[in-house]
């Protein structure tokens, strides 16, 4: 019998990543809600994101809102227990490595139902990141596992998790992206508006905690890349997160006149921008994927990443916070090779989910349109 599912998600990076396997339960007439917990949640960040993915709207807005972990987790997990009650799934979805991700496993895992967590093995090892807990504790509850990668596979199975519950299925990252990027170019008009035109440009995103609550981090990774595209001549389009412009103002930094800060983007119009950049600059673990995916050379601003795949394949270069460090690293990634083949998997993640999920994927195999 093809299980009754229910997605819990929260944010934009969530809407994006699950959105291949919510239409592929479409085209196989399979019965789901889609729960959105509000952890992120605006009209204008999250709401036109259905919109604009042409995806169905959330059967459910908690409408959580922002607040400390503890607090906005346990009123997640309370509203989520009430929704479970009503709808009685036999499995949840849970994509990464969210507070809202984290509440919707805790439920699942106190019900009985099975929990599906997609995006499982990866791993910072950086302990102070609350995403690297999160990541963490939902594999250790999740009866399904789907792995992007052999090394994420690899890392579950140092975790002593049984290969039972292991399946390497691709990022759907890469659904996603293949799916979206033709209707970018379709809908979007983004470059003109910008006025951008045909010459280079970089693109900016940045509002990890660890970078944007440190006013000399801060300041240093703004510094790094307007020097950058100061000597190159290289103008930077920066949408700016509320969080990150609140910080901004708050810790008075001088933004370089190279940098362009503006509204937050729709995921069609960011799409765009990924895909003509000369160049990213990022703090974002789902950037490096898309960039990866999309051919265009990423630098980010971390320490480390659960992404070392990008590293590897030469996609994706670590940068400090430092103007010296920054500049380093956007020459060495532009320097090296741009056709490395993206290690993420061929596009059809989201049907071996829904495979191993006990679905009939007869009616979705192949591209699946949008």
């Amino acid at each position: 019998m093809t299980p009754r599912m229910v997605f819990v998600l929260g944010t934009r990076p969530e809407i994006v990543k699950l959105a291949p396997i919510i239409r592929a339960c479409d085209r196989a007439a399979v019965d789901y809600s889609v729960v959105h917990t509000g952890q992120h949640y605006s009209e204008r960040l999250d709401g036109v994101f259905f919109d604009d993915l042409e995806l169905p709207a959330p059967d459910y807005n908690l409408e959580v809102g922002s607040g400390d972990h503890a607090a906005q987790t346990g009123e997640m997990v309370a509203r989520l227990g009430e929704v479970f009650e009503r709808e009685s799934p036999d499995v949840v979805v849970v994509q990464g490595d969210t507070n809202s991700a984290f509440a919707g496993g805790i439920v699942a895992s106190k019900r009985d139902a099975e929990l599906a967590h997609v995006e499982a093995g990866l791993r910072s090892f950086d302990r102070d990141m609350p995403e690297e807990l999160n990541r963490v504790l939902i594999d250790h509850a999740a009866e399904h596992l789907f792995a992007p990668t052999d090394e994420a596979a690899d890392q579950l199975r140092t975790e002593a998790i049984p290969d039972r519950r292991i399946e390497v299925t691709g990022n759907t990252v890469v659904d996603a992206v293949r799916q979206h990027v033709q209707l970018a170019r379709e809908k979007s008009d983004v470059l003109a508006e910008l006025d951008l035109g045909e010459a280079p440009f970089a693109l900016l995103t940045a509002h990890r905690p660890g970078n944007v609550d440190d006013p000399e981090r801060f300041r240093g990774l703004l510094d790094g890349v307007g020097q950058y595209a100061d000597d190159r001549e290289l103008p930077v389009v920066y949408p700016v997160h509320p969080r990150s412009r609140e910080k901004i103002d708050a810790f008075e930094l001088d933004v370089p006149d190279a940098i362009a800060c503006i509204e937050p983007l729709n995921f069609l119009d960011f799409l765009r921008l990924e895909s003509e950049a000369d160049v990213v600059f990022t703090d974002s673990g789902g950037v490096q994927e898309e960039t990866c995916v999309l051919g265009t050379p990423c630098v980010t601003v971390r320490e480390s990443t659960e992404r070392p795949e990008t590293l590897t394949v030469g996609s994706n270069v670590l940068a400090e916070p430092t103007p010296k460090s920054i500049v380093d690293a956007a020459d060495e990634v532009r320097r090296g090779r741009n056709d490395w083949e993206p290690p993420f998997g061929d596009g059809h993640a989201a049907e071996r989910i829904l495979e191993t999920l006990g679905v009939d994927v007869s009616a979705v195999s192949g591209e699946v349109p949008v």
